[in-house]
């Protein structure tokens, strides 16, 4: 029998471990390539999704049926790689600089001729948009990410996020705008060498 969301968490509610698991197979594929993505490393997403359905199991009887599910365990997986991120960046100020695990992030970078110098850029370009996501907020880089890389429209953002609209608009603004001046150093690089072919 196929379950919608909310029928499903009724159900789970009411301590139906099938229903609960139904969830768990139907969410566990975003929630891994949102966390993928806000943290830039395969086995924290892994744990960051285990740690988002437990904490969902735990607190299904809080969940209110009147909203999205779906958005529910995107706010706890948010959630739980923000304090992830966070106690990396702390122990990263403590023992000094490491070179960030973001550069798994863009996977797809376009390289239609795998020349060395297309090489080069490719790998400067990871590591370069792993230094940006580094520098957003904790809010910018969710804000980013949701937008982005999954396609969320700024109404569901913000009810992940729970702010207005018109805070969402900004974040997401600020965020570009930043990534956009960090990058803008290896865009150009890229214009000038396309120019000298």
């Amino acid at each position: 029998m196929e379950w919608s969301d909310e029928a499903a968490a009724a159900r789970a509610k009411a301590g139906d471990a099938d229903a609960f698991r139904v969830l768990v197979e139907r969410h566990s594929r975003p929630l891994f390539r949102l966390a993928f993505r806000m943290t830039g490393n395969e086995q924290d997403a892994e744990d960051i999704v285990q740690d988002t359905f437990l904490r969902a199991y735990r607190r299904i009887e809080k969940f209110d049926e009147r909203a999205s599910f779906g958005t529910w365990l995107y706010r706890i997986t948010v959630n739980c790689s923000l304090d992830l991120v966070r106690a990396r960046k702390r122990r990263s100020e403590q023992s000094g600089p490491t070179n960030p695990e973001m550069g798994d992030l863009i996977q797809s970078l376009p390289a239609s001729s795998p020349t060395p110098d297309r090489m080069a850029m490719s790998g400067e370009a990871k590591q370069r948009i792993a230094e940006a996501m580094e520098e957003l907020s904790a809010s910018e880089r969710t804000a980013f990410v949701l937008r982005h890389f999954e396609g969320h429209s700024i109404g569901e953002i913000a009810s992940v996020l729970k702010i207005k609209d018109e805070a969402v608009k900004n974040t997401v603004f600020r965020a570009v705008k930043k990534m956009r001046t960090e990058l803008e150093p290896l865009i150009t690089a890229g214009r000038m060498q396309g120019g000298a072919r």
